[in-house]
């Protein structure tokens, strides 16, 4: 218990460190976004100092208050759930458009990521006890071939073959855009019909590196005296496999999968680009181009508290599943 207190404050230390940072880092940067604004404003005619005050008041960014003013500003915005309001998306708020966004990445990636992680440590475990036979000298290579491939690259060959020259998937967006969003049978179809191709692309691409992490530290784990130990005692092959070795061989992949499910809210930038898949990548992407701070300090929020949290959940899992941790924490205790 002590020591998950002591991961609780670790991770709240943390994420304002992140917070703080988030802060700061873009207003370290070149470009006035108070003066990016104004020239947006004045294309379409001439405006007042009032109404630029009052814009830059209402964007949360007023130049003219001491720098800790506006942190101090900022943090309250925080804790009251006020994220401001985007440049790009004027009006709309920041939190708006994220909640709108992330909802495609979400959905795309935690499914590509649990499949090609599952698929991964599975390829990887059956590897490991057949070393040296010809699937396992077949696939090695040929999945660290396909690593090496450049995911974005991998997204234009898919996109090629199975969207150009098959024509068996749709080129982009992540629905016919002639439906209505809803949870309606058809909706759903489609929406799932265009993320087949930006799946694919992912699990292709991230499979590799599940398999090798697994394969080599299932060959560490099978030299384990234990493991010898209950083969001595005439344990099924399928147990001490399962049981024995991949549970414990898999945690490597244990933090790995926490990452990866925590970054999956920064969505899956070139692939979404390629596929012109509606994402929080995406919109981080127009955020950058616009100089949208708002936006940006939004969309950095979320993927730092996200990754922290996959984070914390991983500590967790790994009192579960390493008897060895659960000992030594309890002898610091």
């Amino acid at each position: 218990m002590r020591h998950i207190l002591r991961r609780i404050i670790f991770y709240l230390v943390a994420l304002w460190a992140s917070v703080t940072l988030n802060f700061f880092i873009p207003r370290l940067a070149p470009g006035d976004p108070a003066q990016a604004l104004l020239g947006r404003f004045e294309r379409q005619g001439p405006i007042s100092p009032a109404a630029l005050k009052a814009l830059q008041a209402a964007f949360g960014i007023d130049t003219h208050d001491p720098l800790w003013v506006q942190y101090v500003s900022y943090l309250h915005n925080l804790l009251t759930g006020n994220l401001g309001l985007s440049f790009t998306y004027y009006p709309t708020a920041v939190s708006d458009v994220i909640s709108q966004d992330i909802r495609w990445s979400l959905v795309l990636g935690s499914v590509a990521v649990v499949i090609s992680f599952s698929l991964g440590c599975l390829i990887g475990i059956f590897m490991a006890w057949r070393r040296g036979s010809i699937f396992d000298a077949t696939i090695s290579p040929l999945m660290t071939f396909i690593s090496a491939i450049p995911y974005f690259w991998l997204a234009l060959i898919i996109l090629y073959i199975f969207g150009f020259r098959l024509g068996w998937f749709p080129f982009s967006d992540g629905y016919d855009t002639t439906l209505d969003i809803g949870w309606t049978p058809a909706f759903i179809t489609s929406a799932i019909y265009h993320a087949i191709l930006p799946a694919l692309t992912l699990i292709i691409s991230s499979i590799a590196g599940w398999m090798l992490v697994m394969r080599n530290s299932m060959i560490t784990t099978l030299s384990e005296d234990y493991i010898l130990m209950a083969q001595a005692k005439g344990l099924s092959s399928r147990r001490i496999m399962f049981a024995y070795a991949a549970r414990n061989a898999i945690l490597p992949n244990v933090t790995g999968f926490a990452l990866a499910i925590g970054f999956v809210v920064s969505g899956q930038l070139l692939t979404e680009i390629v596929f012109s898949y509606p994402g929080i990548g995406f919109s981080l992407l127009q955020a950058v181009q616009g100089q949208d701070y708002p936006l940006l300090q939004g969309i950095f929020l979320i993927i730092a508290a996200a990754v922290m949290g996959a984070n914390f959940l991983a500590d967790l899992l790994y009192v579960v599943l390493d008897p060895r941790v659960r000992l030594d924490r309890g002898a610091e205790a």
